[in-house]
């Protein structure tokens, strides 16, 4: 196995906002975005923490080559959290409108789906790209049914492309190619 390591003096950091638009409930792949701005920090390797700055939208990481993964998880949360109100858990009894409807009836509904999801990701990158599986995505979930501006913010933690003449990607590979964490190094 190759491993990379840093000294903590050579270890940088760098903050980035990424603002992108949402066209209503449901998934935008926010990869690609990410990848961009990794690539462009000038860092190799280190972990990305991502943070949603928003209490009606979420950070999931999900399968990326079967749209209806998406289509169920979306049935899901509804289903979980309707947006007419809630009924007690034992699905008896009578439902109860949300009292938070300021901003609509979708209002209540997506405070909740965020805060049953997830609002913050810790990724580790190498070769200046997101480590994701074959079939992952970072996905921004958005709980609101009309299209929202979104704010994300990106915090960088890691080691340059060469600190101290050592090329921290390794000799026998280029950026973004990973091995299978029980590979065996050729050398």
């Amino acid at each position: 196995m190759e491993n990379c390591h840093a000294d903590a003096a050579m270890l940088r950091q760098s903050l980035h906002q990424l603002s992108l638009h949402t066209l209503g409930e449901g998934f935008t792949d926010i990869t690609a975005a990410l990848d961009r701005e990794i690539g462009g920090s000038g860092l190799a390797t280190g972990l990305a923490n991502l943070a949603c700055l928003h209490t009606s939208c979420s950070l999931t990481i999900n399968e990326n080559a079967d749209p209806r993964v998406l289509v169920d998880l979306a049935a899901y949360l509804q289903a979980l959290v309707p947006q007419e109100g809630v009924r007690p858990i034992s699905g008896r009894g009578e439902l109860r409108p949300y009292h938070h409807d300021d901003e609509g009836p979708d209002d209540m509904p997506a405070h909740i789906r965020t805060a049953l999801t997830c609002t913050t990701l810790a990724l580790p990158f190498r070769g200046g790209r997101l480590l994701l599986g074959t079939w992952q995505a970072v996905y921004l979930w958005e709980h609101r049914a009309r299209a929202q501006h979104r704010q994300l913010s990106l915090h960088l933690l890691g080691a340059s492309w060469t600190e101290g003449g050592r090329d921290m990607v390794g000799p026998s590979r280029s950026p973004g190619q990973v091995r299978s964490w029980n590979e065996k190094s050729p050398d």
